[in-house]
């Protein structure tokens, strides 16, 4: 199952329980960053630019449902529907 992507003007929704807050996500990504190191040897990553990402699962807290997410609309978003007005 494809899991949808995010954007400013949307948020996941669990469709078994409707939990809006709680999931884990596994997913891959393909990253640089810049690491500082101190003068004894410990790092520290100052800066990381995501060059790829895919989210390949995402598994309700709540229910433990796996892959039952949908796109709803965040509060407030500019232009968005609620589910009540798309149906």
């Amino acid at each position: 199952m494809t899991v949808p992507a995010l954007t400013a003007q949307t948020r996941w929704r669990c469709t078994l329980c409707g939990n809006l807050t709680r999931f884990d996500v596994t997913r891959t990504a393909r990253v640089t960053e810049f690491l500082h190191f101190d003068l004894a040897g410990e790092s520290k990553v100052e800066e990381t630019q995501v060059l790829s990402e895919t989210i390949e699962s995402v598994r309700c807290r709540w229910c433990n449902a796996v892959d039952q997410v949908e796109l709803v609309a965040r509060p407030g978003a500019e232009g968005a529907e609620t589910p009540a007005e798309q149906g």
